[in-house]
């Protein structure tokens, strides 16, 4: 990956000595200055009324510096606007164009050495990270070599307004649980990141990173001192078996992760990219080759085994089952999930990727990530942990035809684990080979740096169902939580739809499940059910899952509430599918404004709830230029799918 460059020492407009000045978001809405007190320095955000949104502690403590008191204000850069434009080649949105303001803020402790922050203001929120020049300045202010950091501290501490209504993820590695509901006084503990919360005003505030480097690890949030501060917090030292240093170390030119808040309504959380518009974008040097993306990165759909037959990828013939039904439905991928090395029943792997390929079918395979880091010794193993097993391996699947690795169980935030995920994207950009990490952290912006990290699992998703009836109760709650929480910050590969049951069984209605094929995002799309799944669903159901895209070019946050329903609009060229959860156990309607299909004329065909969960309705309908809000009617856990062209 290409290092950062910094121009820290390069002249710079500075604004006076001492405060600073107020920045403020393009529309306005959103502002944030720095502020002190005897003891502490805050970057405090605030909304177009002055009302405080939180109140962030920041500093940093190296074993060569310390930025953790209070610190003196040594200049400001004169705010600059900045506009931030980029195509995707998967995502919630085609072409990306926003406008921000930027400023950068020197601070400077009572030995005189500098800390930059980089803040930037955007309509849908606010993102800052700490800077540290290359070398720290000798007592004659001369430089010296490049200094070697070991970061023991990093202080940065969100203050919430009390009385926050919150939904947060216990932290665990995999980053695979529930977002429940936390009343106005909240819970301590450590919490995985994004966090939500919404704040007595009725602002919605989603709390994340992004941009994770090679220079620092990843992090997580922990209130365990106050209930209303969430600490940006390393590692535990148990994560990967112990392996690794919890404390971060660089030399040279450093920078942090970005620190992200993405505040506003419902509708700035839902349809924020900002966690991608701060990341690196993608380059040449970093895809490992000349050509554009574009000609190898292929968003697609995938069918699944392991949902069904969580053995399944040792037996040619299931596996020949699925190839199948990829190839009826005009699926690009099947996935040969774990054990395809004990495959057996007339083929090994070999055989089951040449059938593949026989049908038009593209194969995806299964590691895990192996080494000391991992309790989990499921196999294929450790053909993914060195430069020099990645090259062999790679290798070898470019000629058997294979086109993606899915790369599992990675089980720790450190930074020696940061360096992991990004040797494998590395490696496999130069084989061309497309990525999706399972048992992972939660996305940090890199498909934007890595356009072929085509998903990433860190979500409770529907393999719960193998695993404790706690999915059966909560599933439908669960799947109106994700797109106000996870889905938010990158792809999810939740492996959404399917009508039979796994172990435990699902009590979402038919027409839930399907609508969760547009409510959720991700660039490759495991499909869950198994074949009969499909071939039982009427025509047009059946021909809606054959058609669906993955890849949007504008994405419409309708209505909804977190963990109750979600309602959203996602277009793919002229035609608008929108997608409705109900998260309850209560029959509901809900209203669609359809105003964002503008004054043309369209057609719609509608996928809602019948009499019992297991029926799909199916009607056909005109809508006009400026149609009223249209009214659906939903079982408990039910849901509705539009499919709407012009």
């Amino acid at each position: 990956m290409k290092r950062l460059s910094f121009l820290l020492f390069i002249l710079l407009p500075l604004m006076s000595m001492g405060a600073t000045k107020r920045i403020t978001s393009p529309d306005g809405q959103l502002s944030a200055r720095v502020e002190q007190t005897s003891d502490k320095t805050f970057l405090v955000m605030e909304n177009k009324m002055g009302q405080e949104l939180t109140r962030v502690q920041i500093g940093l403590s190296t074993n060569t510096e310390d930025f953790s008191g209070a610190l003196t204000v040594a200049g400001q850069t004169k705010a600059k606007k900045l506009t931030t434009q980029y195509t995707n080649i998967h995502g919630k949105q085609r072409v990306v164009k926003k406008p921000c303001r930027q400023s950068t803020v020197t601070l400077q402790n009572a030995k005189g050495e500098q800390m930059d922050v980089e803040l930037r203001l955007m309509n849908d929120g606010m993102a800052f990270r700490y800077l540290l020049a290359a070398a720290v300045p000798s007592v004659t202010g001369d430089l010296q070599s490049p200094t070697e950091r070991t970061f023991t501290n990093e202080l940065t501490t969100y203050t919430i307004p009390q009385g926050s209504h919150r939904w947060l993820q216990k932290y665990v590695t995999s980053y695979e649980g529930d977002f429940p509901y936390q009343a106005e006084a909240g819970q301590t503990g450590a919490w995985g990141y994004p966090a939500l919360f919404e704040n007595p005003d009725g602002t919605f505030m989603l709390i994340t990173e992004a941009n994770a480097t090679r220079m620092y690890c990843t992090t997580h949030l922990d209130n365990s001192d106050n209930a209303n501060q969430y600490k940006v917090s390393f590692p535990f030292a148990w994560e990967g078996r112990e392996q690794g240093s919890v404390t971060p170390s660089w030399t040279g030119s450093w920078a942090s992760p970005w620190r992200v808040v993405i505040a506003g309504g419902l509708k700035e959380i839902v349809e924020s990219t900002l966690v991608d518009d701060v990341s690196d974008p993608s380059t040449p040097t970093v895809q490992g080759d000349l050509q554009s993306p574009d000609t190898w990165v292929k968003p697609g759909r995938a069918a699944w085994v392991y949902w069904a037959y969580n053995h399944g990828t040792r037996d040619f013939k299931t596996c020949c089952a699925y190839v199948d039904l990829a190839a009826e439905m005009g699926w690009e991928y099947v996935l040969f999930d774990w054990e395809w090395d004990a495959m057996t029943n007339g083929g090994k792997l070999e055989d089951a990727v040449a059938y593949a390929l026989s049908k038009g079918v593209k194969p995806w395979i299964w590691y895990n990530s192996g080494g000391d880091h991992t309790w989990v010794r499921a196999t294929p193993l450790d053909r993914m942990l060195t430069h020099e097993n990645r090259v062999a391996e790679f290798t070898w699947l470019k000629g058997l035809g294979i086109v993606g690795v899915k790369v599992d169980f990675f089980e720790s935030d450190k930074q020696n684990i940061v360096n992991y995920y990004l040797d494998i994207l590395e490696d496999a950009a130069k084989f061309n080979m497309m990525v999706n990490f399972h048992g992972c952290t939660v996305p940090r912006g890199w498909s934007h740096t890595y356009p072929h990290l085509m998903s990433q699992e860190a979500v409770f998703g529907a393999e719960q169902y193998n695993n404790a009836p706690y999915m059966t109760d909560n599933g439908a709650r669960i799947n109106c939580l994700l797109p106000y929480t996870r889905n938010v910050v990158g792809p999810m590969d939740y492996t959404p739809v399917a009508f039979t049951n796994s172990q435990h069984p699902h009590r979402t209605t038919y027409t839930h499940e399907l609508a969760l094929s547009v409510a959720f995002e991700s660039g490759l799309q495991h499909w869950a059910d198994r074949p009969e799944g499909f071939r039982q669903l009427p025509e047009e159901a059946r021909e809606h899952m054959k058609q669906v895209p993955v890849v949007w070019d504008e994405t419409r946050f309708v209505s909804g509430y977190p963990g109750k329903s979600f309602v959203v609009a996602r277009r793919s060229g002229s035609t608008w599918y929108v997608a409705g959860l109900n998260g309850t156990n209560e029959t509901c309607d809900m209203t669609v404004d359809t105003s964002f299909l503008g004054k043309k004329s369209h057609t719609m065909t509608s996928f809602t709830d019948g009499k019992e969960a297991s029926d799909i309705a199916i009607s056909h309908s005109p809508l006009t230029t400026h149609p009223a809000p249209l009214t659906v009617s939903c079982l408990p856990m039910g849901g509705f799918l539009m499919v709407i062209k012009n």
